[in-house]
């Protein structure tokens, strides 16, 4: 493939090529082998539309809906679309709240003093209690227990029973849009079974009706999957404040022993942080011949680590997001890859046999063919298992050493890191005005919550997200990012004070004075849920503005995997403007489309756009905003 379509950083370009040398698959190389004609976007077009079906042993059928061709039960193209859609939607709510249950968990030992954690936000924890309805007296461990206890009662509630999670901390707009379009959750579990039994061969084929109950399961995924976990994660490990971290492959050194914790949860990331700041594990490294021991965020476990704790020399850095994995593992410095729930590849033991690293699954979700040896996350055997890990990484430092050549003279860089709702009202001095105001005269036109994967299809990994990023604020529109966008945010140096000088003269003269990005590191995909609750903060403060008439974008420039879509969902229930790239596999269902990009604007306000240029993209999205300045009077 060219070079700008592997990636927009030059540190993954690298190391394509010394994989291309080595003569080990890639995900560029397999990218490109699946393309058609010598295109490597191009695909069946039946399964770009969206209109093909295997579900049953009638197929599989292909739909054409210019012609009212049909699958062989009935079903539209349209019908087609949206239940794979829907399909995909209950894969990503699912792996969304696999995280919550591990989280509420781990939060519930903590209070039982049965892990190494403490519960390092006891305000937090109240304030989040107090807003559920929680009774607060007594304890920080009687409070989380019983926010543990309510939190697990609502995740089971019967779809028909609504959520008392919602109910708390959604808007008033929202909830009476929401219970009028029938829309309004029971608890999660009742909602995936709901959606997917919903899409059984001859049950309901129908496209709007699945739309409606995909967004109903959306919105009980953000309060209770997403909300609750991240929340809950703050009052464990610390609320996100801004601080400095390193970044890109340069953050890894051949001459220490390098422990990866990657994927999506934490846990266990923070208890080898907890021991490799220990003086003796310091040692332990050195008696195998390494200069130190180093734990190295990657991914999305990544995200909620560097959010929350500052790096020092056991806790050096970050590396980037899930398509630099391969680029990662072939550095040559790796030592172990601790595989969690989300985000880790099938092609990895190739690389571990390769490059000499340990990989091992740390979640019962994950399995590699070929790899036996694994160590399940359980809250109670935190510290045991990351000290497992951790003699596992620095066992394996010298043969590792003398096997492989590293690869050296990567770059590695800084972001700014750590903002949150509550960070950034510090930062305003503790309320939103200064914001708003900002706002309100012009200086900043509005806010874009970039909430994305990275992918390959169409541009290099992080080519177009990086592209919309600079687009947005170069026209003063300030922009949170979440996710493996997020990553690219930070590897590209968007992340830093000194990117205001790419944005408009307004958003670049209060990035100035305030001594900010402008592009704020708001978290990981996870971290949607958090966004929805800083807009309900931003609606409140303006006297209750419902939030479709908000100033401000969701964007997805380069979504990937099945989560990514069910927070794209979420955001049309929520009212956004939601602008996704690549096309979604749903251009053969014209009255689908037509409901996602206009009609779901009368129901929910919510409106899907779709564009692979990031000019125009950027150009649409600005004048969504305007519309709603103008509609404001402001």
């Amino acid at each position: 493939m060219e070079e700008n379509r592997i990636s927009y950083h030059e540190s993954v370009r690298r190391a394509y090529r010394r994989i291309k040398e080595h003569g080990i698959t890639n995900i560029w190389d397999r990218y490109e082998a699946q393309g058609l004609g010598g295109d490597p976007d191009k695909r069946c077009p039946f399964c770009m539309g969206g209109m093909r079906c295997d579900l049953c042993s009638n197929g599989p059928c292909r739909a054409d809906a210019a012609k009212d061709k049909r699958g062989v039960c009935g079903i539209t193209a349209d019908g087609m679309a949206m239940r794979m859609m829907a399909l995909r939607n209950v894969l990503g709510a699912s792996t969304y709240h696999y995280h919550t249950e591990q989280t509420v968990k781990t939060l519930r030992a903590t209070a039982m003093r049965k892990t190494p954690f403490s519960i390092a936000e006891p305000g937090k924890l109240r304030e989040f209690a107090a807003r559920l309805g929680v009774d607060v007296s007594g304890s920080d461990a009687e409070v989380a227990l019983r926010l543990c206890d309510f939190c697990e009662a609502d995740f089971n509630r019967k779809a028909d029973q609504p959520s008392l999670i919602v109910e708390a901390l959604s808007t008033p707009d929202r909830r009476d849009v929401w219970k009028k379009l029938g829309m309004f959750p029971g608890g999660i579990y009742g909602e995936m079974m709901r959606v997917t039994s919903s899409c059984l061969t001859n049950v309901d084929g129908y496209y709007a009706s699945l739309a409606v109950k995909a967004m109903r399961m959306g919105i009980a995924m953000a309060y209770q999957s997403q909300l609750v976990n991240e929340y809950c994660q703050d009052v464990l490990f610390g609320i996100p404040r801004p601080h400095p971290m390193r970044v890109n492959l340069g953050v890894l050194d051949p001459d220490y022993v390098n422990a990866l914790p990657n994927g999506h949860e934490p846990f266990l990331g923070f208890a080898m942080i907890q021991l490799a700041r220990r003086p003796e594990w310091q040692e332990k490294a050195r008696a195998a011949g390494a200069k130190g021991l180093r734990v190295i965020a990657s991914i999305e476990t990544g995200q909620e680590m560097i959010q929350r704790w500052t790096m020092d020399e056991a806790f050096h850095g970050f590396v980037g997001n899930w398509i630099m994995q391969e680029a990662v593992l072939s550095s040559g410095c790796v030592d172990l890859f601790a595989a969690d729930m989300n985000c880790s590849m099938p092609i990895d033991p190739i690389y571990a046999e390769r490059y000499r690293f340990k990989l091992i699954p740390v979640s019962d979700l994950v399995a590699f063919e070929g790899i036996t040896e694994r160590l399940d996350y359980e809250p109670e055997s935190a510290e045991e298992q990351a000290a497992r890990l951790l003699e596992m990484a620095i066992e394996n430092f010298k043969e590792r050493r003398k096997l492989v050549e590293p690869m050296t003279g990567q770059p590695a860089g800084e972001a700014v890191v750590g903002f949150s709702t509550e960070s950034i009202l510090e930062a305003l001095g503790g309320t939103l005005d200064p914001l708003l105001d900002a706002i309100k005269e012009g200086t900043v036109r509005g806010v874009a919550g970039l909430v994305s994967c990275t992918t390959l299809r169409d541009t290099g990994q992080d080519v177009h997200s990086v592209a919309v990023a600079k687009e947005l604020i170069g026209r003063d529109i300030l922009v949170l990012s979440m996710g493996c966008g997020n990553a690219a945010m930070q590897l590209s140096g968007l992340c830093l004070p000194e990117a205001a000088e790419l944005a408009g003269p307004g958003l670049r003269s209060m990035c100035q004075k305030m001594a900010i990005p402008p592009v704020l590191s708001y978290g990981t995909c996870t971290d949607t849920g958090r966004l929805a609750d800083l807009l309900a903060a931003v609606s409140s403060a303006l006297g209750g503005v419902p939030i479709p008439d908000l100033p401000v974008v969701a964007v997805a420039p380069e979504y990937m995997e099945q989560k990514a879509t069910i927070d794209a969902v979420f955001a049309l229930a929520l009212g956004l403007y939601t602008y996704v790239n690549p096309v979604p596999t749903v251009t053969g269902a014209p009255r689908l489309v037509e409901l996602l990009t206009s009609g779901c604007r009368d129901l929910t306000g919510g409106q899907l756009h779709l564009e692979k240029d990031p000019v125009e993209a950027a150009e649409n999205m600005l004048a969504h905003i305007e519309e709603k300045r103008k509609g404001l009077g402001i």
